[in-house]
């Protein structure tokens, strides 16, 4: 039995860049965000603490492929690590319906993925591919790596929210602190010293100008609890920033081409798998990304502690 017949992308290829003109620029990124009132806010730091075990997975399932355990390696790559965000149910419904012309079926919603895996077995486009599956089971897993797919491009979105997160952090700490700061950890210090310093100086037993000469002479001491609980405050705020980066973040990728690049990835892996098993999966590089600016933020709490 030769390959399927394969369901023509260059139609898709073709329309990414309206695609990317309509979601990722304003006004439609401002639309789009408009989903991430409510509980985005809550996933997203989840998500920040999730995307390590997502990127390990990933790297594990492309092992597994390269020595041969397919299985194991589709395996890995159906399970969604990260918290569905509704941007990112929104996104991956907005490629099936607007992207791919497939229809949903009726009485779906964005906020449901077994509505994109319906909607992918049902589609017309794919029916050939589908019918050479041979079985339910395998019409079924190629279904799923089709979503799995979707939802790895979809799961971008959380790291490069965190990047952006990074980036904003960067620029008002070197702007506030005249320091270097990737993250919130690196960030806290500075803010506990500028809030320590401040208490202590409107405290000061001759007055707050003698005291602001004192305390420049002599440190003020912070206490750990104070650092420990302005980090977790920089937290829950970077959260709420990360739930909307991506309003900064999507015309900026949109202007540098990086969305549109993306969506050719996501199209070929998608193409890929109609092919047969064993197609080429999707990269989210974005992830390692991230991971390098918690490095980043790591080392640079690390040299402001040595530094004393």
């Amino acid at each position: 039995m030769g390959r399927p017949k394969v369901h023509d992308f260059d139609a898709h290829r073709a329309a990414i860049d309206g695609f990317v003109d309509r979601h990722f620029t304003w006004p439609g990124t401002w639309r789009l965000h408009g989903a991430a009132l409510g509980l985005d806010i809550l996933r997203a730091p989840v998500n920040v603490v999730l995307s390590p075990v997502l990127l390990l997975t990933r790297i594990v399932a492309a092992l597994f492929q390269g020595i041969g355990w397919q299985r194991a390696a589709d395996g890995l790559r159906r399970r969604r690590i990260l918290l569905r965000t509704a941007v990112a149910a929104r996104v991956e419904t907005l490629i099936v319906t607007d992207l791919l012309n497939l229809p949903m079926p009726a009485g779906t919603s964005d906020r449901d993925p077994t509505d994109l895996h319906r909607a992918i077995l049902a589609a017309p486009q794919f029916r050939e591919a589908i019918r050479k599956s041979d079985s339910v089971p395998n019409a079924n897993a190629l279904a799923a790596r089709l979503t799995a797919a979707l939802s790895d491009y979809s799961g971008t979105r959380s790291a490069v929210a965190e990047i952006t997160t990074s980036v904003l952090v960067l620029v008002v700490g070197g702007l506030l602190f005249q320091a270097i700061t990737p993250g919130m950890v690196s960030m806290a210090p500075g803010i506990a010293d500028a809030v320590a310093r401040h208490q202590a100086i409107s405290d000061f037993a001759l007055g707050t100008t003698l005291g602001g000469v004192w305390y420049s002479a002599f440190p003020v001491g912070v206490p750990g609890w104070m650092v420990g609980g302005i980090i977790a405050a920089l937290v829950m705020c970077g959260s709420v920033i990360a739930a909307f980066a991506g309003v900064l973040a999507d015309p900026v990728q949109a202007r540098l081409g990086i969305h549109r690049r993306r969506l050719r990835r996501l199209v070929a892996t998608l193409e890929s798998e109609l092919r047969g098993p064993g197609g080429t999966p999707f990269v989210a590089k974005e992830h390692l990304y991230a991971r390098l600016m918690d490095l980043g933020d790591v080392a640079a709490s690390i040299l402001r502690f040595i530094r004393g």
